[in-house]
């Protein structure tokens, strides 16, 4: 078995990026409220503050910061998707290696997780997060898209709703 190696930092901040075991599903943003349910579940036995979010059909980005003298987001992600799966109908596709540790088939194993070591590589992976939806062709704009903390953000006069620009994509003109 592989050991993976995790920085852990005690009260930190951290992105992470979580997917779908079959990428061309769509359950996060069909059932983004059974998703933010287990957040609260979890969030509720064991703290922790999102500082930003977005949820796309198939992934989701997102910036946690830890209570002090805690660093165990895999426990909390590890909750969170159980949480989530429990409430979904069994209709997907489980390997002999998933039914012999009793997983669903629901979510990729792993995720990806960076500590976030300063104020610009904060402000930087918060862009990223808010303009993935834009990147990915599911909206023009940041602002069109409804699953993400964006939208908090701009009440907050963080960003304003015009943040990312609207992204018209390049027609050739010239028949070449």
């Amino acid at each position: 078995m592989t050991n993976y190696r995790r920085f852990k930092l005690q009260g930190g901040c951290y992105f992470f990026t979580l997917a779908l075991n079959n990428r061309q599903q769509s359950l996060l943003t069909d059932h983004v409220d059974l998703l933010r349910g287990a957040m609260q579940f979890v969030k509720a036995k064991h703290p922790f503050r999102i500082d930003s979010i977005v949820v796309l059909p198939e992934h989701l980005h997102c910036i946690w910061t830890l209570p002090e003298n805690d660093a165990d987001f895999s426990l909390r992600w590890r909750q969170i998707k159980a949480a989530f799966s429990s409430q979904l109908a069994k209709t997907e596709v489980c390997s002999e290696s998933r039914i012999k540790k009793k997983e669903r088939g629901i979510w990729q194993r792993r995720f990806w997780e960076h500590v976030i070591r300063d104020e610009r590589d904060y402000n930087n992976h918060v862009d990223y997060i808010y303009f993935n939806p834009v990147k990915h062709g599911l909206v023009k704009s940041v602002v069109d898209w409804p699953y993400s903390s964006f939208h908090r953000d701009v009440e907050r006069g963080i960003y304003s709703d015009s943040w990312g620009g609207t992204y018209i994509e390049k027609i050739d003109v010239s028949g070449e």
